[in-house]
């Protein structure tokens, strides 16, 4: 290989690298989903959540967003508010949890180009939450990563879905809910 080759090589690793700020969700299909409680909001109403409680109506998707009010979780708050009632329909409730901008999640959950007041989102100081679940960014520990996960009503992870482009996070997690005639046990990078 060449000095020019090697070092376009290198190049392209040092920016593949520096655009790797995800961690790889940990918890797998069958690990015990962790239990949590945290200031929350709903169509800018504020209550405490449990998943503990949410989930004795029904299995939750739990998805990790790195901050309200930036681009792409602006796109992933507005592609679950419309895929909400998809989800109510197999029985399934839905839930943000974030530990960026959290004085902002009041206005984001109610905003209708976002959360459009449809589910609920909840702050996670110092990404405590997300770390339990490994939903951190690898160079910013005290961020969430966008990781979603479907827990079964019995407190399990059904499925994970990591990757920090919105695009597939309610696709996959719609296709994991079980009887909707997709693989239980999906698993997204």
């Amino acid at each position: 290989m060449n000095t020019i080759t090697r070092s376009l090589v290198l190049a392209a690793l040092a920016v593949a690298s520096a655009c790797s700020f995800q961690a790889r969700a940990t918890l797998q299909p069958g690990d015990p989903a962790p239990d949590f409680t945290a200031p929350a909001w709903l169509a800018g109403e504020p209550f405490e959540y449990s998943l503990t409680k949410a989930l004795r109506d029904g299995p939750v998707v739990l998805y990790f967003f790195p901050a309200a009010n930036t681009p792409g979780c602006n796109i992933e708050a507005s592609l679950f508010s419309q895929a909400v009632d998809d989800f109510r329909a197999r029985g399934v409730s839905v839930i943000g949890v974030t530990a960026g901008n959290t004085d902002q999640l009041r206005a984001f959950s109610a905003d209708k180009a976002t959360c459009a007041g449809k589910f609920p989102v909840a702050a996670d100081p110092g990404a405590k939450i997300a770390a339990d679940y490994a939903a951190v960014l690898d160079r910013k520990p005290e961020m969430s990563s966008r990781t979603s996960y479907l827990i079964g009503q019995d407190g399990r992870v059904l499925a994970v879905h990591s990757d920090m482009n919105p695009a597939q996070h309610v696709k996959r997690m719609l296709e994991s809910v079980p009887g909707a005639g997709a693989d239980r046990s999906a698993s997204g990078d």
